[in-house]
């Protein structure tokens, strides 16, 4: 314990409940770190804090403490049903949660309070069963309590103190609309007691405490007691190639029985997790995509020294109580500053000494300036000795003559220029008829109608006659002939020309149907140049040819629309 940065400072100098320092004693805590011992003269009084402390300072039993010492010398609200929580602390993750709830178990072991543990991925029933039951103290993530608290299996009514723990965080995983929407569900900001702790007091948090608080009180820890100062950085700047035989290599060289590797995406982890384990470490992957179960159980053979590296996207970055963590290996850097100071909180923890040794590749590097001037550091340099890198040992001959693996294939991908293939069944090659394109026809290629000509052939032969389409039509309603010897009269040019035609009930001449005034001319003919309209008062009206006419049945009488489509054509 002397070599945490404690100060003289002891918990019994405090009025604490005498059930809670028992607990605090039988746990071993007896003198404060330098949060807990700024808080605490505060928070005890009942006033609202606001907390700013890097990881690993021991953020945890500062609001425990103040929190279990009210629960415990507060008597509860007169009306407070069995189902009513008396104070609630939320956490952003899952693993924060369990944490926080561990502790209150090792230190409030004889206060006789009980809690119930809230968060997504497990037996939703058995929770709900635990609110039912009734609790002192809800600790929770804010999706799965905001679920009950919707189905009215538990209210705020009796609440007498809240704690939001890690509330930058909660920005950054987007929970602050949830934060604000249990917030207004609680007694007014005056009846209850609000505590906030964050590694960074931003404008952002900032304004969330003025907004639920009641004039917090801003408590921040010099930079000169963070444990950050007590961690060994240095930087390498590997090409991207490099940095696998480098993480290799210096995992081999160096004494690392308990080193975390944090990289930005999953395929990452999981390629890195394959090239360690042929290697012959043992290693286990920490991400979004595990299940709880598995998570938990990944979390306690790692603490129990049983796996030597974890790979972890940045989901275990921040409120993990890891003891004993020996190395931090940044493989990728992070996008934002404040997670670089999260994830070397891993190691050095409670005053203890560790290294954040940290990858620079062309990837990333660009991120490496804002971090130190976040920390307001250097990070020092070193330079990579082609003895360091190790290349991880060849795949088995069974799985490189089966080819890459599914995961390998998906990294493969990543890599490759191009956009990936849609899924699904791929198209038929079969006939155009089937749906598919079909396979490439022999001889010559058809341009135009089945059986015609091409080029000049194609371009002199006459059009197909289209009387036979329109002879119902002229049978009908048959149109008196043009004189003997008269030209045709020229119609004028419009889209649908049949089908004005059989409108106007006249008979196709056969021959200006194939031909008609724009056909090609014959073969060493000359095209006749067009005639122009004559004015429609000066048009040769066409007479029936002579002889006897036949008796004729009454044209059928035309429809609304034709008539006005007539009309303001002027026909």
């Amino acid at each position: 314990m002397s070599q945490h940065p404690l100060t003289d400072i002891t918990f019994e100098s405090f009025d604490l409940h005498p059930r809670l320092l028992s607990g605090l004693n039988a746990a071993g805590f007896t003198r404060c770190t330098p949060i807990q011992a700024l808080t605490l003269p505060v928070a005890l009084t009942g006033r609202d804090v606001a907390g700013q402390a890097q990881t690993g300072t021991g953020k945890t039993g500062a609001f425990l403490v103040a929190v279990l010492n009210r629960l415990l010398t507060q008597p509860a609200v007169a009306d407070r049903k069995l189902t009513d929580p008396r104070a609630v602390i939320l956490a952003p993750t899952r693993e924060l949660a369990i944490q926080i709830d561990k502790d209150f178990r090792n230190i409030g072991r004889d206060t006789g309070l009980t809690s119930a543990l809230i968060y997504g991925g497990v037996d939703y029933e058995k929770q709900r069963d635990a609110l039912k039951a009734g609790c002192d103290l809800i600790i929770a993530t804010p999706g799965r309590l905001i679920d009950y608290l919707k189905q009215h299996v538990f209210s705020f009514n009796a609440i007498e103190a809240v704690v939001l723990d890690e509330a930058d965080r909660m920005f950054d995983l987007g929970f602050i609309k949830d934060i604000r929407f249990l917030f207004r569900r609680m007694p007014p900001r005056e009846q209850r007691q609000s505590m906030l702790f964050s590694a960074t007091l931003s404008q952002r948090v900032l304004e969330l405490a003025y907004e639920h608080m009641n004039e917090a009180e801003k408590l921040a820890v010099e930079a000169d007691n963070v444990t950050a100062d007590r961690v060994r950085q240095v930087v390498y700047f590997p090409a991207k190639e490099e940095k696998l035989q480098l993480l290799i290599g210096l995992l081999s060289s160096v004494d690392a029985h308990r080193s975390m590797v944090f990289v930005n995406t999953k395929i990452a982890a999981e390629k890195v997790t394959r090239a360690l384990e042929r290697q012959g470490f043992s290693v286990a992957t920490l991400s979004g995509d595990v299940p709880q179960a598995k998570r938990e159980r990944l979390l306690g053979k790692f603490q129990k020294g049983e796996i030597e590296v974890l790979v972890a996207t940045d989901v275990a970055a921040r409120g993990l109580h890891i003891p004993d963590v020996s190395h931090v290996f940044n493989y990728d850097l992070p996008h934002d500053a404040e997670d670089y100071v999260h994830r070397i909180g891993r190691t050095a923890r409670l005053g203890a000494e560790g290294d954040a040794i940290s990858f620079a590749c062309d990837l990333y590097a660009m991120g490496l300036p804002d971090i130190e001037k976040y920390i307001e550091q250097k990070i020092p340099t070193a330079s990579i000795d082609p003895q360091m890198l190790v290349a991880p040992p060849p795949r088995p001959r069974a799985q490189a003559a089966a080819g890459n693996t599914a995961d390998e294939a998906a990294d493969d991908a990543r890599n490759t220029a191009g956009p990936p293939k849609k899924e699904g069944p791929s198209r038929s090659r079969g006939p155009r008829s089937q749906g598919g394109r079909g396979e490439r026809r022999e001889g010559e290629r058809r341009d135009g109608r089945r059986g015609e000509p091409r080029g000049e052939a194609r371009k002199d032969a006459p059009k197909p006659v289209v009387a036979e389409a329109v002879a119902p039509v002229a049978q009908a309603d048959a149109t008196p002939a043009v004189t003997n010897g008269e030209a045709p009269r020229k119609r004028r040019r419009r889209g649908g020309r049949g089908r004005n035609k059989r409108r106007e009930g006249e008979a196709m001449n056969p021959a200006v149907g194939a031909g008609g005034d724009n056909a090609a001319p014959a073969h060493g003919s000359e095209r006749k140049p067009r005639r122009e309209h004559a004015p429609r008062s000066e048009r040769t009206i066409p007479t029936a040819p002579p002889g006897p006419v036949a008796a004729e049945s009454s044209p059928p009488k035309q429809g609304f629309f034709r008539r006005l489509v007539r009309m303001f054509t002027a026909r």
